[in-house]
């Protein structure tokens, strides 16, 4: 029992050991030089096509979001001739 948490041990602490060995390379200095630069570009577009992508999707969704809410609350406010007849059985006894 013990050997096999030993090995257990040993196995856990050398798939930690081997994963750590991967070097990337650094790239904050890149994106810090892009990013303050003042070349006349929002800074919500500088991230290039992907950054734009976004960019519309959300305003889109936005606009949209809204305009949908306004339905809703245009909806909610002016309810239909046909709902007069509600449930009014109400007792007061």
């Amino acid at each position: 029992m013990l050997w096999n948490l030993l090995a257990l041990h040993q196995i856990g602490q050398r798939t930690i050991s081997t994963a750590s060995h991967r070097h990337f390379k650094n790239k904050l200095p890149e994106k810090h030089k892009l990013f303050q630069e003042d070349d006349g570009i929002p800074l919500y577009l500088k991230g290039g096509i992907a950054d734009a992508l976004l960019h519309r999707a959300t305003m889109i969704l936005t606009v949209g979001g809204r305009a949908y809410a306004i339905y809703q609350l245009a909806v909610a406010s002016f309810p239909n001739k046909g709902d007069k007849k509600q449930n009014t059985t109400y007792s007061h006894s």
